[in-house]
């Protein structure tokens, strides 16, 4: 299956379903922190994880590996920044969502702050998943260390290609490696979940519905 199916497919299952079929089927959990929410709007994200990795320092740097992901990855990406859970900082702002919407990416999913929401939602509505929202610059206090390295957000690891399925519900990884797995298993998921909803409310009875189906 291609990249593109895999991204077709996930956008129209419920990231619920993810987050289980991740759990069986890559025997891990998969889904972030619920600290990692959306601060820009609720619109669903699908797409391949690019990597940053942000580590503290006293010099004035510019996010030079963030800055050149965001120009060089493909579209359709979902820009990951892993700063070690700070909240104090913020490691995406306006201009580096200008940036994201010029180059097509799908959103930005991070470890840390996000600033200039106003201005995003006012001009770009572009998703964007953090941990906080700041107004702190990184810069004297991070620096970017590399790009397109396993990293840790929302206290699960994330490998660069790695498929992120976002949306109001959270934010879920899938491991590349068993993707085509996880979102058959999510598509059986949702099925189920659909008609276990029917006889549930034919039935008038919650109890009869788990009794059947097995399943909460």
């Amino acid at each position: 299956m291609t990249l593109e199916e895999l991204i077709a497919g996930f956008r129209e299952v419920a990231t619920a379903s993810v987050a289980d079929a991740v759990d069986k089927v890559a025997g891990k959990r998969g889904f972030m922190d619920d600290s990692v929410k959306p601060r820009i709007n609720d619109r669903k994200i699908v797409g391949p994880a690019v990597t940053i990795l942000e580590g503290p320092s006293d010099e004035f740097l510019p996010p030079q590996h963030a800055l050149d992901a965001i120009d060089e990855s493909p579209a359709g990406s979902v820009i990951c920044i892993s700063v070690g859970q700070e909240t104090n900082v913020a490691v995406w702002g306006g201009l580096m969502t200008a940036g994201a919407v010029a180059n097509k990416h799908e959103g930005a999913v991070l470890d840390g702050g996000v600033r200039d929401i106003t201005e995003i939602r006012r001009d770009y509505d572009f998703p964007v998943y953090a941990r906080a929202a700041s107004p702190g610059t990184t810069l004297g206090r991070f620096k970017t260390l590399a790009s397109n390295v396993p990293v840790q957000i929302g206290s699960v690891m994330v490998h660069p290609g790695d498929i992120i399925v976002a949306d109001i519900d959270g934010v879920v990884v899938v491991p590349r490696a068993h993707a085509e797995e996880v979102l058959a298993m999510s598509k059986d998921i949702d099925m189920r979940e659909l008609e276990q909803a029917k006889l549930i409310i034919q039935a008038g009875s919650l109890r009869e519905g788990l009794a059947k189906y097995g399943r909460i």
